[in-house]
């Protein structure tokens, strides 16, 4: 990936997760699709994406309890144990659940 590249991900990263931590809902789902898809040269990371549309699902977003199924099926046991780890991490650091 070139500079140019890597800094586009890593602000599009910061972005989100401000956006995510000031408790916008979309902005968690966002986040698991870009850690999904690859978007904006982000490195494709499953364990990331399930946490993120974990939280997003948690939050009431029924995207996001749709996309967390359906990457769940490509990951194993111990990776969605560790995305769901990262997930309660991220809410025990004071982070709270935003449904409506």
């Amino acid at each position: 990936m070139g500079a140019i590249s890597q800094k586009g991900a890593e602000f599009l990263i910061r972005s989100r997760l401000a956006d995510a931590e000031r408790g916008d809902v979309d902005a968690l789902y966002e986040l698991g699709v870009t850690y999904s898809t690859g978007q904006g040269g982000v490195p494709v990371d499953l364990i990331e994406a399930h946490k993120w549309f974990n939280l997003a699902a948690l939050s009431g977003c029924t995207r996001g309890q749709h996309c967390r199924a359906e990457i769940a099926m490509e990951m194993t046991a111990r990776e969605i144990a560790e995305a769901q780890r990262q997930a309660r991490s991220w809410l025990g650091a004071g982070h709270q659940r935003y449904a409506a």
